[in-house]
């Protein structure tokens, strides 16, 4: 359970005063009685109850407590079938998947691995293309087009740099196009006003497939990227693909010319030129962005295990998740009690 106004629920801090008032209360007053024999005042003590005594204002201190906690709009999140699930892939396209240490290179794998992937979804479930290097751009909206995506998958180029964060915001831009539940990314530094996070919990009906080969070296942290998708209930399942060694890397036909992004600091993980190119793969953050986002990580080092990665996501298993607020139930009970403690009171201690 969330709460959609949670600092309502400060209020809750006067219960306490409330019990040592009425503690006080209670040893403040003086009982001038007086009785004609002994036996007739433990006859009286007998007959009054406790619990006749405390009763009425414990029932009316938790019906006040239940008012409080409907003031601060408490939510249950429930999983609903959907009959219209979005997936995003977002493929880096970095000069370092011309790598051949995976046959014949990393990025034709990843293509190939992706088209297996397209082609055993069902019918209904919509996918979308992004690609990024140096920046991230929508290659494919999210379409049943099975035609569609097998044309932007093999029509991907490669760039210089790696941008983590832009594939996620892209990501997420993709999803809001369709879904009017998901707000697009925003940018802080340009003034845009973040939308209140979604109850936790509650999950929008997409998810985002992250492969990257290497670590981010442009554009926002990725981490902060993966933010914005937990506030919009996006989950992120993040692929390290590579091997350890990695190769040289052969000259790539298949390069975005003269729309290269400019070069942000140093660093040579995303992609570099020829010679030697160690894995780089910053698996702690990928790690970390598909942990806060409830998705999860995983390593492929062949086309084969990058297959069975594909083949292993859970897409079955995406619901859409509907947020339903409770109030009414706790502002019901906390008259209920209210109402009770009001004629017990009433009943056992009389007016008049």
């Amino acid at each position: 359970m969330d709460w959609l106004w949670p600092t309502s629920l400060i209020l809750l801090a006067l219960l306490p005063v409330a019990v040592g008032a009425y503690i006080w209360a209670l040893r403040r007053r003086r009982y001038a009685v007086r009785y004609s024999s002994l036996s007739l005042l433990r006859e009286a003590l007998v007959g009054q109850s406790q619990l006749r005594r405390h009763m009425p204002f414990g029932l009316m201190l938790c019906g006040v407590g239940s008012l409080v906690l409907a003031l601060g709009r408490p939510v249950a999140v429930v999983s609903v079938p959907t009959g219209q699930t979005t997936i995003i892939l977002s493929i880096d396209v970095s000069r370092s998947m011309c790598s051949t240490d995976i046959e014949p290179n990393r990025l034709e794998a990843a293509e190939a691995a992706a088209l297996s992937f397209i082609d055993s979804q069902r019918p209904g479930t919509q996918i979308g293309v992004v690609a990024f290097s140096g920046l991230a751009e929508v290659v494919q909206v999210p379409t049943t087009d099975r035609d569609a995506l097998r044309t932007a998958i093999r029509s991907l180029l490669t760039g210089r740099r790696t941008a983590i964060g832009s594939g996620i915001l892209s990501a997420i831009d993709a999803i809001a196009e369709i879904d009017p539940n998901v707000a697009p990314s925003t940018d802080v530094r340009a003034g845009d006003v973040p939308p209140p996070p979604v109850p936790q919990g509650a999950y929008a009906p997409s998810i985002i497939v992250l492969l990257t080969d290497g670590a981010s070296n442009s554009g926002p942290e990725p981490v902060d990227a993966a933010q914005q998708a937990v506030d919009r209930g996006v989950r992120v399942y993040t692929i390290g693909f590579g091997t350890p060694n990695g190769s040289a890397l052969p000259p790539c036909g298949r390069q975005i010319i003269g729309n290269e992004p400019p070069s942000f600091g140093g660093g040579g993980f995303g992609g570099g030129g020829g010679g030697g190119f160690r894995r780089g793969i910053d698996e702690e953050t990928l790690k970390q962005v598909s942990a806060i986002t409830d998705g999860e990580y995983y390593a492929a080092e062949s086309s084969s295990e990058l297959q069975q990665v594909f083949a292993g996501l859970p897409v079955s298993l995406i619901t859409r998740h509907e947020v339903i607020e409770v109030s009414v139930i706790f502002t019901a009970l906390g008259a209920l009690l209210a109402g009770i403690a009001v004629v017990l009171a009433l009943l056992w201690r009389p007016l008049g």
